[in-house]
Parts: C-alpha cells; structure tokens; sequence
C-alpha cells in the first residue's frame, strides 16, 4: 500500500503492539508520531497518512493531537484518517474518540485480516464530513455523542459539509465542499 502510518501513543506495550501489526498491513512506511510537523514533511512523499492510535488510560489527552491533525493547513492531512485501538468496548471512549472527529475506533481483539478490513474501508468510497464551530470530523450525526456537538448547526447555524474520497496513490480528493444552513419547520420550532 502506497499510504503511511504513524503510531501515536506509548512506545513499549500498546504502541509497540500496534507498531507490529501495521507493518504486518504493507503500508508504504510505519513510525512513530513526532509531531505535525514531521507528518506535513511525509504527505510529500506519501500522500496519504493513517494515524493509528494506541490505547490510552484516558483517551482525553489524546484531542490536542487529534485537533492538530483535524485542523492542520494541508488537506492531506486534514482529511487523514484518525483510527483508535481501544483494549475495552467502553461506549464513553467510543463516544469521546467520535466527538473528537476520529474516524474508527476499533476494539480487541487485534486481528490483521479485521484491522486491514477496518483501514480498507477508508479508502476508495466517498466519506462525508462535517465542519462546525466545535467539530471536525465524519457525518457523526446519528450517534448519540452527536447530540451536544455542533448545536449551532442543529439550531440553524451554517455549517460545511465536504464529500471527500481517499486514494493511496494521489492522497485526499474533494468531491464537493459547500455551506449549508439548515432549514429549521415551524412544527419543529413550535415542539
């Protein structure tokens, strides 16, 4: 695979685990995360990234990355996927991870063919994100998580909403980027 992966998280256990299991998936080059600068220099030469995630004892510390990555300058890595390896199912973190705009979270077990599936599905289909004044990230707007994000959109502020689709070869394509405002009925305003 033409793509890149950094691993971001603790270099021993969790992080080293996940090292392992993404060389196992071919991608072009696996290291450690060193900061956004140091990924601003690989989309040259690779133009697609994967962020992977290693699990965390509190998933919180991980949003000053996640929002460097989501509202970085370059497309290529704005629009990269952000994938969380969570040792529990716990629906806190799955939903935390959600509102910080990650694009999967994925639980144990830490199979190769589930995770190659799981980095699949990132590429090569239209993805729809979503842009307000307090998230970046996938069409989230179902979860529950959702409910208290992006309230302005919901109440009828504007909001962006970009189609995008991602290729090994060639990175990040915007297929439409437009601003909507919602349109709110007068049955819902009077409820």
């Amino acid at each position: 695979m033409k793509a890149s992966a950094y691993v971001v998280g603790p270099l021993d256990g969790s992080g080293a685990g996940l090292m392992e299991m993404a060389r196992k998936i071919n991608f072009a080059s696996v290291m450690p995360y060193a900061g956004i600068l140091q990924a601003e220099q690989q989309v040259v030469r690779t133009p697609l990234c994967f962020f992977l995630f290693a699990a965390v004892t509190d998933v919180g510390k991980l949003r000053g990355i996640a929002q460097s990555i989501r509202f970085s300058a370059r497309r290529q890595l704005r629009f990269s996927p952000l994938i969380y390896f969570s040792e529990s199912p716990s629906n806190d973190t799955i939903e935390r991870c959600i509102g910080m705009g990650f694009d999967d979270v994925i639980t144990m077990p830490f199979a190769r063919n589930r995770m190659q599936a799981r980095i699949d599905r990132q590429i090569g289909r239209t993805l729809t994100y979503f842009e307000t004044t307090d998230y970046f990230g996938p069409d989230r707007r179902l979860r529950p998580a959702m409910q208290s994000i992006g309230a302005d959109a919901r109440m009828g502020g504007q909001f962006r909403r970009i189609e995008i689709i991602r290729n090994a070869a060639t990175g990040v394509n915007v297929l439409r980027d437009e601003f909507v405002t919602p349109r709110i009925s007068l049955a819902a305003t009077a409820a």
